[in-house]
């Protein structure tokens, strides 16, 4: 039987290529959106034609009865869930004293709250009675040292840090791995909010001299997948350039 994968936020950007690795690598794939329904039909429908297991659901994983009924129609539909990619996220980039209270909690209601739902139901419902399973987690750079204008983003993903290592350790046992991938800059949407010099200048402070892919990150999401990641767990891996070391 194919393994399972569910990938939150995965219409658009790094999540659209993570959902595109694994569907090529023979599993079955749910992907996860909230807003972008267009893009997520775009891309289920491309990789059906190539023979790919694809479905796509609509859930707000703030809101945990829609998690929990995206959870079960997936082990609905392909038996189980072996993998969980928790990429959805989002940022603000302004002033921490410029940032509201609606939009600090908003943001760690989707990186943190939707994080702790998505995990604890495909927890309870698919890995631990099978006491098998998979769970990574995108963070971020800024998660690991901060950014400036990005406070409320850097706490929400440091969390995740914290969050992933903490449960790395409780799961263990139930031979359930939990890792960290924590991408350096990389080439989607976020980086709208930096002028052509900005980026330049942004170039220049990485080693390897150029802004990532979301194929780098997705290729890091799916090596802890896989079977030669077997005895890591509790593990942050950053896809950076090495603009962090």
């Amino acid at each position: 039987m194919n393994k399972t994968v569910i990938v939150t936020g995965a219409a658009k950007g790094i999540g659209r290529a993570i959902a595109k690795d694994f569907a090529y690598a023979g599993y079955n794939v749910c992907i996860n959106y909230n807003t972008s329904e267009e893009a997520a039909k775009e891309l289920c429908e491309a990789l059906a034609k190539n023979g790919c297991s694809v479905i796509i659901y609509k859930a707000d994983i703030t809101k945990r009865e829609e998690v929990d009924k995206m959870v079960d129609y997936v082990i609905g539909t392909f038996g189980k869930v072996d993998v969980l990619v928790n990429n959805a996220g989002i940022s603000e980039y302004k002033l921490f004293i410029d940032i509201t209270q609606e939009e600090i909690q908003r943001m760690l209601n989707v990186n943190i709250l939707g994080v702790f739902n998505t995990t604890q139901s495909v927890l309870k419902k698919s890995m631990l009675p099978r006491k098998d399973g998979t769970i990574i987690n995108i963070s971020s750079i800024w998660g690991m040292v901060g950014a400036s204008l990005e406070v409320a983003y850097s706490t929400s993903k440091a969390a995740i840090i914290g969050m992933s290592k903490a449960l790395a350790k409780e799961l263990a046992p139930s031979n359930i791995t939990v890792n960290v991938v924590a991408p350096g800059a990389i080439s989607t949407d976020m980086l709208g909010a930096l002028s052509k010099d900005d980026l330049n200048v942004l170039k220049e402070e990485i080693p390897l001299g150029k802004i990532g892919t979301v194929e780098d990150v997705a290729a890091s999401v799916k090596f802890l997948a896989s079977y030669e990641a077997r005895y890591i767990t509790g593990q942050v891996i950053s896809p950076n350039g090495g603009l962090v070391i």
